[in-house]
């Protein structure tokens, strides 16, 4: 009867799961007669088995779509939508069964790691700016990076209006640089080496946050293991799902200039031309001159 348990679940929590309602509000359906499990009625307590057929009302119950998290290598030339009027578009690539999005983006000539889901709540944590969840990335540029190149990109590249954040960024060859970002602006690298006078020849990112790409091939994907994910909730454990995260604390609040409020008797040059000009006035005018007249 045990292992029957555990291979079962309680029929309150598995109405909760569907998504329809909590738990409690679940027991308050069973508790009025409106649940049945293979058309047979139910009470507090009953199981449900896989294959069980659960009805509210006589309106079958569809278990919640189990929640998915994986790890893509994207190939250059797929694009991160999921518009299906775009033909190279990531999900139609990865073909999965389940519908999934993904986490961020990758720009279309740039290859490497990105996350897809249908939790779109670990979605919202994981892009806000404000919460500097770290993107490793190795780029190749077309000619001698050199210390000065290493500083201004570490400190700060004005593109897009602001100034980007500082970040670390390691010399690998001749030619080719480590970055870490905690931005996401758009196709910010290569905006930065253009900058400074460099194009971007080979752009990939090869971590996000503690998922590393490893030797995940080009075009394949794997499910994040369960380590991986409880670490990534760790981490967004205290990240907003607000907009107030996404605001970047550099940036200075623009002042606005607060006009001062007239009172209904108050007596401005632009106010009186306008009374002036208006069509009342000089309606009002034309009547004046015409009773003078008579």
């Amino acid at each position: 009867m045990e292992q029957n348990n555990q291979q079962s679940t309680n029929l309150n929590k598995f109405i909760s799961s569907t998504g329809i309602c909590s738990r409690r509000e679940a027991e308050k359906l069973i508790i009025a007669g409106r649940v049945t499990i293979n058309g047979k009625p139910t009470e507090l307590g009953n199981r449900v088995f896989d294959g069980d057929v659960v009805k509210i009302d006589g309106r079958k119950l569809q278990p919640k779509p189990k929640t998915l998290y994986i790890a893509f290598n994207k190939p250059i030339g797929i694009v991160c939508t999921t518009d299906s009027k775009e033909k190279n578009n990531i999900v139609s690539y990865i073909n999965h069964p389940e519908r999934l999005f993904p986490i961020g983006r990758l720009d279309k000539p740039s290859e490497g790691l990105i996350f897809l889901t249908n939790d779109g709540d670990i979605v919202n944590k994981i892009l806000r700016a404000g919460n500097n969840h770290e993107k490793d990335y190795v780029v190749k540029v077309d000619k001698p990076i050199t210390d000065d190149f290493l500083q201004k990109m570490a400190n700060g590249i004005p593109i897009l209006g602001t100034v980007t954040k500082k970040c670390s960024i390691t010399k690998i060859s001749t030619n080719t640089f480590q970055i870490i970002l905690t931005q996401g602006l758009n196709r910010q690298i290569r905006r930065m080496c253009e900058y400074l006078g460099y194009e971007v020849l080979k752009l990939q990112r090869t971590r996000i946050m503690n998922v590393k790409l490893g030797s995940l091939k080009i075009g394949d994907w794997r499910e994040i293991t369960e380590k991986e994910l409880s670490e990534i909730n760790a981490m967004v454990a205290s990240s907003s799902k607000t907009e107030e995260a996404s605001v970047d604390k550099q940036k200075p609040k623009k002042k606005t200039s607060k006009k001062p409020i007239l009172k209904p008797n108050d007596f401005t040059k632009k106010s009186a031309a306008f009374r002036k000009n208006s069509p009342k006035s000089k309606r009002n005018s034309n009547t004046s001159f015409k009773r003078r007249k008579r």
